[in-house]
């Protein structure tokens, strides 16, 4: 058929076909790139609340008044699945249970209170999180390392009417092994989940945005060991604060289940504010070392400072997640 034959459907459907052969390459190539450069991160999860990065999305209906009442959080270690080491052995009942010395992260977190000003509680008991007004006396949430399901129906209902009412959430490490498939608490740590994790081992984190509370003063990179989580679905709409430098593990990043690694935008800390609360998150924290002060374990103080400003700002006692 010559060119003065065609006929207006055939030129149509000639123009489709070239653009459907274009759309379907450029998508090819750039799946290519992506696993090239490290895991796709699929999907746009909304979960149905306002988050990100704007303070618009905060509610301040005066549930906390630190002018009169002081700083306190509440720090929360149930497992109910893996337990990390460092979590030492199950706490009692109740609030504040005795603790032994095995118990160091709830010991570390007791002690950062009493250095810098601000009441911990700890606790393992659901119950201690059965209502709203039961949260609303703490300006921050700790979950350390909690695992699986964690929260009965009360707690749950609890823990998003509190972070709803202006309530501070702080996830450190394993808390992005709890509450899998419970869409709304997915969405509270960034819209991320925890997949898998290589060997544990020393890698250099590097400081994305040293203008946050929880980064000022941190170095642009620092030593430190861990399990370097991977994450589905990685974090987004977030402030990202902190990544770890894939090129410096020694053992690769690939993790136990084959997830290949996040290329070079591997996050390991950030920022948002979420259905009307405001959430500091870390992957890091697997190692009772991280804790030492005596200098024995490299990037130990510097993830103390991490952690501890990510405390303070999700309490609101510093600015959070603050812009450039």
């Amino acid at each position: 058929m010559t060119a003065r034959t065609r006929t207006p459907l055939s030129i149509a459907l000639a123009i489709v076909l070239v653009a459907l052969a274009a759309f379907f390459g450029g998508r090819f190539q750039a799946s290519a790139e992506s696993r090239a450069a490290g895991a796709q991160e699929l999907g746009d999860p909304d979960y149905g609340v306002c988050r990100g990065t704007s303070p618009k999305c905060y509610h301040d209906w005066g549930n906390f008044t630190p002018a009169t009442d002081g700083y306190k959080v509440l720090l929360y270690t149930r497992t109910a699945g893996p337990r990390h080491a460092d979590l030492g052995p199950a706490l009692g009942t109740g609030l504040d249970p005795a603790l032994t010395a095995a118990n160091v992260v709830q010991n570390a977190v007791v002690k950062l209170g009493q250095d810098n000003g601000f009441t911990v509680d700890w606790t393992e008991d659901v119950t201690q999180l059965a209502s709203a007004a039961q949260l609303f006396r703490y300006n921050a949430v700790i979950f350390y390392s909690t695992s699986r399901d964690t929260l009965d129906d009360s707690a749950q209902t609890s823990l998003r009417q509190y972070i709803r009412g202006g309530g501070g959430f702080v996830g450190i490490h394993n808390a992005f092994g709890t509450e899998y498939n419970w869409p709304w608490y997915e969405g509270l740590l960034g819209g991320a989940n925890y997949y898998d994790h290589g060997p544990e081992q020393a890698g250099t984190v590097v400081t994305q945005d040293r203008h946050d509370s929880s980064t000022e003063g941190l170095p642009a990179r620092w030593n430190f060991t861990d399990e370097w989580y991977n994450l589905v679905p990685a974090p987004s709409r977030v402030r990202l604060l902190a990544t770890v430098d894939e090129s410096t593990l020694p053992k690769g990043v690939t993790g136990s289940m084959g997830h290949p690694g996040h290329g070079k935008v591997h996050p390991v800390a950030w920022c948002q504010y979420y259905d009307g609360g405001r959430a500091w998150l870390t992957t890091l924290g697997h190692d009772a070392k991280d804790f030492a002060t005596d200098g024995s374990f490299p990037g130990a103080e510097q993830y103390q400072k991490l952690i501890l400003g990510g405390i303070e700002s999700a309490m609101g006692r510093t600015p959070f997640c603050r812009a450039r």
